[in-house]
């Protein structure tokens, strides 16, 4: 088991450089296998999510070449073969390669995806759309066996903007036959970065980026180069911690404008930020004010920044909630917040925050991603030395986190015990 060890209360100053987003390269790499040629992605984040999908691409057959922030995918002697329980259970995009494999051979068969244990987390609109384009699907014992004759383009309307739902209705349909229209789609940067990167390889995609989506099939894809986007929760993690401890402490290489709604609220509650046109520059301020926030879909405010969003809360005066809209397990931090010295209370899918409390190190555990990034926010404010169980969730998704700490004058040190 990995764990963390972090000296609290430390000021944190210099520059921190985001890296590609994992939430849209866990897209673009399954999809790059509908082509039979090479496909270059560079600004590829190294997180562990990657290597994943990199075992199961060379459990495929196909050629994966890692070098200095890029990857190569060559599909050109892939095998379509079942997709084993203990490559897909460990994590969730993994199904992104039921949509690529049916869109390339017209059948696929891999057992049901896993990832963090959030919540309920169902593929209910992604077999939706299988369906409605022409496919089988026959489900024993959580393998998935999906076959059609022929896919054909239909209009289809959600009946939840679902990311994995949408990523998975652009890279079917980049093969089927004829027109899909996709209605109540989700709206991510993420969906954007897929379609530009689609578009490249020879699709026909317009409306990304809206509720409305038109997918004009074609008979192949070929190879492309393309530069993942910035990773947005990324961003918005290391800017709430320079709200924590920072001293002049740049966040660069990001997109403000899909962070927009944290950092509305970040202003709103008083935090003192200088947002730049690709960086934000922030400094601790001890005066913030309590505020409510309610995750939505993008552009509302993130699911995946609202566990280290909570960190924040705790030092804001007053009372806060927070209404968790997408995944009902996402206050599993809560308790060891609370640990810490944080006095937060949950019903149902509201949590309440009574500030300001001073936070003190303790042993806590992580449970999933974005708990144990609270949890690194927490024990970078807290005063004294925090250890952390369970942290390898946070190598899933953030790149080089500790050497990017360390660099800005964390104390914190990575064991394996």
């Amino acid at each position: 088991m990995k764990i963390l060890e972090i000296e609290g209360n430390i000021p944190l100053t210099g520059t921190i450089r985001i890296g590609g987003a994992k939430n849209s390269a866990v897209a673009l790499i399954p999809a790059c296998i509908l082509s039979d040629n090479k496909t270059t992605l560079t600004n590829v984040p190294d997180i562990t999510d990657i290597e994943v999908l990199s075992e199961t691409l060379e459990y495929l057959n196909v050629s994966v070449t890692r070098a200095s922030g890029s990857i190569i995918i060559d599909p050109k002697q892939m095998v379509n073969k079942t997709i084993p329980d203990e490559l897909s259970n460990r994590l969730r995009a993994s199904y992104y390669f039921m949509a690529s494999l049916l869109a390339k051979y017209k059948k696929v068969s891999m057992y049901f995806p896993g990832g963090c244990k959030i919540g309920s987390r169902p593929i209910d609109q992604t077999l939706k759309v299988f369906r409605a384009l022409g496919a089988t699907i026959e489900e024993e014992n959580c393998l998935f066996n999906i076959h059609a004759d022929e896919l054909i383009g239909s209009e289809i309307t959600l009946d939840m903007p679902s990311v994995g739902a949408t990523v998975n209705t652009l890279i079917v349909a980049s093969l089927a036959k004829g027109e899909t229209i996709l209605h109540n789609a989700a709206r991510e940067p993420e969906i954007v970065d897929l379609a530009t990167m689609l578009n490249k390889m020879g699709a026909k995609i317009t409306g990304a980026g809206n509720s409305t989506i038109k997918i004009v099939g074609q008979e192949k894809l070929d190879g492309c180069f393309h530069d993942v986007m910035p990773d947005r929760i990324e961003a918005g993690t290391y800017i709430i911690l320079g709200a924590l401890v920072g001293n002049y402490l740049r966040i660069e290489n990001i997109i403000p404008e899909h962070i927009q709604a944290l950092l509305d609220k970040m202003q709103d509650i008083g935090c003192d930020l200088e947002i730049n046109q690709d960086s934000v520059v922030v400094n601790a301020n001890d005066n913030l004010m309590a505020t409510d926030i309610e995750t939505q879909g993008y552009p509302g405010f993130p699911t995946d920044l609202q566990q280290p969003f909570v960190t924040l809360l705790i030092g804001c005066r007053g009372k806060s909630t927070v209404m968790e809209n997408i995944y009902e397990n996402r206050f599993m931090n809560i308790p060891y917040l609370n640990k810490m010295g944080a006095n937060i209370s949950v019903k149902e899918r509201c949590a309440t925050i009574l500030g300001a409390n001073k936070l003190h190190g303790e042993e806590v555990e992580a449970t999933d991603l974005r708990a144990a990034a609270s949890l690194l926010l927490a024990a970078l404010k807290a005063q004294g030395k925090t250890t952390i169980l369970n942290a390898g969730y946070l190598l899933r998704g953030y790149e080089e986190i500790i050497e990017k700490l360390s660099n800005v004058g964390a104390k914190i040190e990575l064991k394996e015990i």
